[in-house]
């Protein structure tokens, strides 16, 4: 390592250690090295090949209350009241030795004396030197117990916003089921049949957004949701708000894959409400049996289409195609904009087909 080629000098000094094995003293041979050591602001060792301690910075020695000279020529693992010595931190430690091995960001949560319980973020890396055989470790301690304290409360504070987003989301629900009720029963009672119609298609609309958000509650908050169940379970729910056993209508689903945001989700969901209404609507007047919507989604990542289509009454021989009218139209138009997708409209004698195309998109459904 160039940044520590000051530990290259030669140090002749030697001490002797309680059972008998000598050590490097880095003070005496390296008065400088000890110097630039001392001024590094985290705990640091230096330890030799056999794991023993060749010098403790001052900031080691202030941490964990002990005196420097208490600490030098003591195995690693025996420093302090032995907190060190945990086999997997062995293991790393002689890998580093032997192997010449590196350390990053190794955890140890232990008791300290004088600190209590504490995290610890453990770095090793081997120093060579260039004109001898020897080489040491470095061996350095952060203590990060208030960033893993902040990092827990963050994710509490995370968690109890998804509660709080999630009963939002339920009462929104219910909230909209109630106005949903309170709109039908409005629509029995008036006598103008202009506004009982505009109140039906208003409880209709309210009724599909109640849909969309109890199908978004079962979702985590800011997962991707999948499209296929989230849009059978939408049309399940149009089938028995609109359907049910009163018109013979089938509504199907054809989505393979795909997933998207939340918020997107909100936006095709609307999306494909309005169409499916407006397909049930105007699509097959009088009593066919063969009336079929199908919901579809295709998928050729970056790029995708919606299509709701249908085999209604289309465009007769010789008419105009038209666009859908109304407030379906202005949803949609605005939807779509949001989405960042333009929309295709494909009508004739055998039905209808309207698309949100992102992207390169382009075929049409066979």
């Amino acid at each position: 390592m160039a940044t520590l080629s000051w530990l290259a000098r030669p140090l002749p000094a030697t001490l002797a250690t309680g059972n008998g094995q000598a050590f490097v003293d880095l003070d005496e041979g390296s008065p400088l090295a000890q110097a630039i050591v001392d001024t590094i602001r985290e705990p640091l060792l230096v330890l030799d090949k056999n794991l023993r301690v060749v010098t403790a910075n001052r900031s080691f020695c202030s941490t964990f209350s002990m005196k420097c000279q208490d600490v030098q020529g003591r195995s690693f693992y025996a420093v302090g009241n032995g907190q060190w010595n945990i086999p997997e931190l062995r293991l790393l430690l002689e890998s580093i030795a032997s192997h010449h091995a590196v350390m990053e960001s190794y955890e140890v949560e232990q008791d300290f004396p004088g600190l209590g319980r504490r995290t610890m973020l453990l770095n090793a890396r081997n120093v060579f030197y260039e004109k001898r055989r020897e080489r040491t470790i470095l061996l350095s301690i952060e203590d990060i117990t208030e960033r893993r304290a902040k990092e827990r409360e963050l994710r509490d504070l995370l968690r109890q916003k998804e509660v709080l987003l999630q009963e939002m989301q339920h009462r929104v629900a219910n909230n909209l089921q109630i106005i949903a009720s309170i709109l039908f029963i409005k629509a029995r009672t008036v006598r103008s049949e202009e506004t009982r119609l505009h109140l039906q298609d208003a409880h209709q609309r309210i009724l599909s957004v109640a849909a969309i958000q109890q199908q978004l509650e079962t979702s985590d908050s800011g997962a991707m949701i999948e499209l296929a169940p989230y849009l059978s379970r939408l049309c399940q729910t149009l089938t028995a708000s609109m359907i049910g056993d009163s018109r013979p209508i089938a509504l199907k689903v054809d989505v393979q894959g795909g997933t998207a945001s939340s918020s997107q989700a909100v936006s095709i969901g609307i999306i494909v409400t309005e169409l499916v209404i407006n397909a049930i609507k105007h699509a097959f007047p009088g009593d066919r049996t063969d009336s079929i919507v199908v919901v579809a989604y295709d998928l050729a990542a970056p790029n995708w289409r919606l299509s709701v289509s249908d085999n209604g009454i289309g465009k007769p021989e010789g008419e105009l195609d038209r666009t859908i009218s109304g407030m379906g139209t202005t949803i949609i138009e605005a939807l779509a904009k949001q989405l960042d997708d333009r929309t295709e409209i494909v009508t004739s004698t055998h039905g209808r087909t309207v698309s949100i195309i992102h992207g390169a998109a382009e075929a049409a459904r066979g």
